[in-house]
């Protein structure tokens, strides 16, 4: 997989404002938030996408999953609710091709999104 801005992030290259990590994942506010709280979370093992996911990533996606909701409670957002959303593809608005979720909330999220 080609080396993309998350890559650098991951290894300390680029600054980001680090809300978690651990061994698997890394979670971190977004430079262009689009909501009052704007994560994005996302796997440390390159993966370009969800449609690019194998039998072998089941495991690693269920642990986002569980950093997501982490993350959700450690931003106070867990209570009043908030958006989990990953774009797929150039047409479903994937900007790095490397898989995250853009955790989102603060504020009442309409419906559709655009």
């Amino acid at each position: 997989m080609p080396e993309t801005v998350f890559s650098k992030i991951i290894r300390k290259e680029i600054p980001a404002k680090i809300v978690y990590e651990d061994d698997l994942a890394l979670a971190f506010h977004d430079v262009h938030p689009q909501a009052p709280v704007h994560v994005l979370v996302i796997p440390k093992q390159p993966i370009q996408s969800l449609a690019h996911v194998s039998e072998a990533d089941v495991a690693l996606l269920g642990h986002l999953q569980r950093v997501i909701q982490q993350v959700a409670r450690q931003l106070q957002i867990d209570e009043t609710g908030y958006r989990v959303v990953t774009n797929i593809g150039r047409d479903g608005g994937q900007s790095v091709d490397h898989i995250h979720y853009h955790v989102l909330g603060g504020r009442s999220l309409s419906w559709p999104p655009g």
